[in-house]
Formats: structure tokens, sequence, C-alpha cells
């Protein structure tokens, strides 16, 4: 989703830097929280401290796209808003919950047939007692991560590198940063070759990821909101049945229902990737 006049100003080490120098940025502000609120634990200051390198980067966009992208409108550039042909606030707002909706259903689709599996397969028992506080988490995290990932990668570093590479090599680029920026190294300990496995199951699942998410964004004319209901109902889906829906074996193998031990992420198991595979075939005319 490149800009459609020449970025002559933009270089490698801009994108290089870009988030690196917000998310610094958003660090040092949050430090004086520790004195202003003693009580607040190490993970709640960092967790301002991102909230605080989202709202940078919110600011900061449309400045660096008008002056370095060259567009006169960033948020449609970024997909936040549907092209001038919806400019009708109505058809705007109808446009963005539809797109918002396709993502959220087709999140289920790929969570549905791993939890009927596990439940099939003495895997996992049903519970069903999602309480309100792991809802309201489940929702924050759908709204929350779906939308800073989705505006970092597909919406702000996929148009970044279409202007340094080209269209074709950056939809597979942006996937693959997508993938390594993620905690995929966690898994190599100790470093043999089940954990070698896992690992390169979680990395291979995310890179499929990253090109569902972004042939969505291709699917929805450019707007963002299809792969944010995606990306953020796989993520806030997840933690919903993990923390109230259902009770998963101790013994579950890795290979179905994802590497991670006690916090597995299923995109890296079999079930999961045989899921983004279909939706890559389903979307492959975007491709």
């Amino acid at each position: 989703m490149a800009a459609s006049g020449s970025a002559t100003r933009l270089h490698w080490w801009g994108t290089v830097l870009y988030v690196p120098v917000l998310y610094g940025l958003g660090w040092l502000t949050s430090r004086p929280l520790l004195l202003l609120a003693p009580n607040w634990r190490a993970d709640q200051v960092d967790l301002a401290g991102l909230a605080i390198s989202l709202l940078l980067l919110l600011v900061t966009l449309p400045l660096r796209l008008r002056r370095v992208w060259g567009v006169e409108q960033p948020w449609q550039q970024l997909g936040l808003v549907p092209a001038r042909g919806s400019a009708v606030m109505l058809a705007c707002w109808r446009a963005v919950i539809q797109a918002l909706l396709r993502g959220l259903l087709k999140a289920l689709l790929l969570l549905a047939p791993l939890m009927l599996l596990l439940l099939l397969l003495g895997q996992a028992r049903w519970l069903g007692e999602l309480g309100g506080a792991e809802l309201a988490n489940a929702i924050a995290l759908v709204l929350g991560v779906g939308f800073a990932e989705e505006l970092l990668f597909r919406g702000w570093l996929w148009g970044e590198l279409e202007c340094l590479v080209g269209a074709r090599r950056a939809l597979g680029l942006q996937a693959a940063v997508f993938a390594l920026l993620h905690p995929w190294t966690r898994l190599l300990n100790p470093v043999d070759l089940p954990h070698v496995l896992q690992a390169l199951g979680l990395l291979g699942g995310l890179v499929l990821l990253g090109l569902v998410l972004a042939l969505q964004r291709r699917a929805d004319g450019g707007l963002l909101w299809g792969a944010v209901g995606l990306h953020g109902g796989l993520v806030g889906g997840w933690f919903a049945l993990q923390n109230g829906l259902i009770e998963l074996s101790p013994g579950a193998p890795a290979w179905l229902v994802g590497p991670g031990g006690a916090n597995p992420n299923p995109i890296g198991g079999l079930i999961g990737w045989l899921g983004l595979l279909t939706l890559l075939w389903v979307r492959r005319r975007w491709l």
C-alpha cells in the first residue's frame, strides 16, 4: 500500500530508526511514573510506556507520511479510513465496521476447529466460565494488540517497504519482519531438536499470519480494519479460551495445540498452519 507519489526523502535508516526512537521516548517518559505512583509494578510502568509510544506513533505518522511519503491523505493511505468515494460519514463507519466484523469472523473460523478437535481428542475440557475481568481483557487485546500491530506492520511498515523495495518484495518482507520481531526465540531453551522445531514452527506460523493479514487488507480494498479484526480476534479469542472457556490438558502435544508449554501459541501448531494456509489459498488472487 505504497504512496501514489515518489517518496524521494525515504531512506532505510529512517525506516529502521523510526519505531525504536518512538519506543525509547515512550520508555523514558514513563519512568517518572515510578516516582509519582510508587505502588505501580514494573510491568504496569512498561505498559504505560507502550501506550505513550503508540500515542507518539499516532501523532507523528501523519507528519511522516506527508513529509516523507508525499501523500495528502495519510489516514486513508494507512487504511484507517475508506477512500474518498466513501466520504459520507455513515458509509465510512459502515465500511469500517463491516471490515472489522469480517476479520473477527475469520478469527473465529480459525479458532473453532482447534477448540473442537482438542475437546474431541480429550486434550481439553469445556468450562465456559469466562468472568467479566477476563472478557474485558480479551476485548482490550482485540482492540489494543490488533489495532497497534496492524497499524505498525500492515499500515506503516508495509507502505515504507513498498516505497523502498517495490510491492512484490515488500509483501514477503513485511511478514518476515513481523515474525522475527515476535519472541519466538524464547522457545530455544534448551537448544535441542524438539525446541528448535517448535521455534521454527512458531516462526513459520508468524510468517504465514503476516501474509494472511496483508492479503486481508488487499481484499478489503486497502482498508486496515479487517486485518485488525482478524489479528485481534485471534489474540483475544485465544486468551478467552485459555482463561475460562476451556482447560487444556497438561499433556496436550505441542504439534497440535502449538508451542509454548503452559502458554501455547496455536499458530505454531499443525491446525494453525492448516488454517492459515487455507486462508492464503482462498486469498491467492491478491498475491
